[in-house]
């Protein structure tokens, strides 16, 4: 894969189109930090010109939150994503990890494992004591309330931020709890679902939400035993082998138990991975099966969008829709996620400056360079607070843990759903 990953920079003419869609560009104003930066310093790397275990190649590709945007921008058709896996697999072999991500990826890699965590995780949450304590946490970045004046970020403590994006996973307040079942459709199709790790273990909600609103639909959903996690976070940390094995796991486990049936997804994250199966196992005797899994994936969104979807009841409430990035820059899923949203009668879509901007969550970015995460979040809760949405729909856990974490400390009274949670209730209301 190093190879072809190498071969999507070639286009690259350093125009500089990508310098304002850049997050941390904006922030450093450091060249290094900008997208032709970064592959100035990739080239160098794949020519072995520099040294994987370079100071500076290492602080400037870490600080990339790889959101993808710079494709977005690229007039040449410039694909960074691969690239920077490939530069931080080839950084990971020369320095290693910090043994705390290798015993997270270690728990990520078996659900056994996980289930341990997650459960663990859900009776902390349960008790509401993350949200009481980080409700208690000052945080100087944007001031509390609809449109007030923001101040200079200060990055709260990575425990304390921890906390506010465990509390920012709760299923919601009194108002969001389940209505009676809508009615379902006679089922005209079948899809498998991918559960995944975070969105399994924290949002289970939305898989609800997901598979009701399916079914209304005439979707029928049926479960793959055997699917493990997705890989994306080990492909980010540049462990490829990791990343190869989740792969391998999960086309055998689909191919075994939903052949040939498609695959949907509620999380953006989760989604450009498995699109991009048929690359990671390219050299892999599964490679035919890889290439056809990848087809095979669908977002939630492009599923129920291709499908009308059906009208729903209304919902008096101003959302904001705040695009995940791996949905719009590495999947080009952009319209269908308003499609659902604009279903809804009297929800009120309102603009949100930015909202194919990056919220600076990038998997755990926010715990391993939180002054820069913080600072490209407070320019989304920027607008967020200028927008004044009774609710910020994003399609990401990581998006929704981080927005979710940064309007509970800055005071921001808004709800944090995914735009499947929004038709649900609507049908169901």
């Amino acid at each position: 894969m190093t190879a072809r990953a190498w071969a999507g920079l070639d286009a690259c003419v350093h125009c500089g189109f990508c310098l304002p869609a850049c997050p941390t560009y904006e922030v450093t104003a450091d060249e290094a930090d900008s997208p032709r930066g970064r592959i100035v310093l990739m080239r160098a790397l794949a020519k072995r010109e520099l040294p994987a275990d370079d100071a500076a190649l290492d602080l400037h590709l870490d600080r990339c939150l790889g959101c993808r945007a710079c494709e977005s921008a690229c007039p040449s058709g410039v694909i960074y994503g691969p690239a920077l896996e490939a530069a931080r697999a080839s950084i990971t072999r020369a320095r290693g990890q910090p043994a705390s991500l290798l015993v997270g990826l270690w728990i990520l890699a078996r659900p056994e494992r996980q289930r341990a965590l997650w459960l663990l995780a859900r009776l902390v949450r349960s008790t509401r004591l993350p949200e009481l304590l980080v409700r208690g946490a000052a945080w100087s970045g944007t001031a509390p309330g609809h449109g007030a004046a923001p101040r200079a970020p200060a990055a709260p403590a990575p425990s304390v931020f921890a906390l506010a994006m465990l509390a920012a996973t709760r299923p919601g307040s009194e108002r969001w709890q389940a209505p009676p079942e809508a009615p379902r459709v006679r089922p005209s199709t079948e899809m498998a679902l991918f559960r995944g790790c975070v969105m399994d273990g924290l949002f289970g909600h939305v898989h609800g939400a997901t598979i009701r609103t399916l079914a209304t639909n005439g979707v029928a959903v049926r479960e793959a035993p055997g699917q493990v996690c997705c890989g994306a976070l080990a492909a980010h940390a540049g462990e490829e082998a990791a990343a190869r094995a989740l792969a391998r796991a999960n086309v055998l486990a689909f191919d075994a138990t939903a052949p040939g049936l498609p695959i949907v997804t509620n999380s953006a994250g989760c989604g450009a991975m498995l699109k991009s199966y048929g690359e990671w196992l390219a050299d892999d005797p599964l490679a035919e099966r890889a290439h056809a899994f990848a087809a095979r994936v669908r977002d939630v969104s492009e599923v129920l969008a291709e499908r009308g979807p059906r009208r729903a009841g209304p919902l008096a409430l101003r959302v904001a829709y705040d695009a995940p990035c791996h949905l719009c820059h590495a999947q080009h899923v952009v319209e269908a996620p308003l499609a659902l949203l604009r279903a809804i009668p009297e929800l009120e879509l309102v603009p949100l400056e930015g909202s194919d901007r990056c919220c600076g969550s990038a998997g755990i970015y926010s715990l391993l360079q939180p002054h820069l995460s913080f600072e490209v979040l407070d320019a989304k809760l920027r607008a967020i607070a200028a927008a004044a949405p009774d609710v910020v729909a994003t399609g990401n856990p990581g998006c929704l843990m981080q927005i979710g974490a940064g309007t509970l400390l800055a005071g921001l009274d808004v709800e944090l759903r995914h735009p499947v949670e929004l038709l649900d209730r609507a049908y169901r209301g």
